[in-house]
């Protein structure tokens, strides 16, 4: 009887083991960015309620950042020429299931929900985020190549001065926008061009958005959750 159960035993924790590993694994293709680059910074907006939602996204459960190995690759050149400068990157969002996608025009369909328009979209009707390129039904983050972040202070982790937080909707959000100040433009200046530089092309919407030009898979749409 103690032998059958040693054994039931064995059994049971070696299925644990084989659930808990499955569940942490990425698909083929995909790497965790903080365990290929140095000294990377993460802020995972949407892991946590400081969104403009206003609570955790669907598909987000650890505030991990994740892209294909391709774009980990071309940002860590990023980083290493950021670090001579003594600058380097933090990521709000790399990777985005398509639940969080779903969820987000979940969420711009409904009139009602306004909780964080205050801070995120002031001056825009929400029923416009579609039209004006907000808010999609699909996401080039679904495709595992594209990546929201700034620039910070290596020291101490510092944003630089964007002249805007990260997920307002606005023009004042474009990297051509005139609001910002000469310094402010300055540093979104320098993002885009050390990201087109290593081979990302920017969004015209939003100086934090970028996606690798060769990405690996353009037309696949993955739905796995970020863990």
């Amino acid at each position: 009887m103690e032998k059958h159960l040693i054994r039931y035993l064995a059994l049971l924790a070696l299925m644990t083991y084989s659930l808990l590993t499955q569940a942490d694994s990425l698909p083929p293709e995909f790497v965790y960015l903080d365990e290929h680059i140095p000294n990377l910074r993460l802020e995972m907006n949407y892991a946590s309620s400081q969104n403009f939602i206003g609570k955790p996204i669907p598909g987000y459960i650890k505030p991990r950042a994740i892209l294909t190995r391709q774009a980990a690759q071309a940002l860590a050149k990023v980083q290493q020429e950021l670090a001579k400068f003594g600058l380097g990157l933090k990521i709000h969002d790399a990777y985005r299931p398509q639940q969080a996608v779903d969820e987000f025009s979940r969420w711009a369909n409904d009139p009602s929900d306004n909780k964080m328009k205050y801070r995120y979209y002031p001056s825009i009707d929400k029923a416009r985020l579609f039209e004006l390129g907000y808010i999609a039904a699909r996401s080039g983050h679904s495709r595992g190549s594209t990546v929201d972040l700034t620039l910070v202070t290596l020291s101490d982790g510092e944003n630089l001065d964007m002249g805007g937080i990260y997920d307002f909707f606005g023009p004042e959000s474009s990297p051509d926008a005139t609001e910002p100040t000469a310094s402010q433009r300055g540093h979104r200046l320098l993002l885009q061009l050390i990201m087109t530089k290593y081979g990302f092309k920017p969004y015209p919407q939003e100086w934090w958005h970028f996606t690798l030009v060769n990405e690996p898979f353009p037309d696949t749409y993955f739905n796995f959750p970020v863990q």
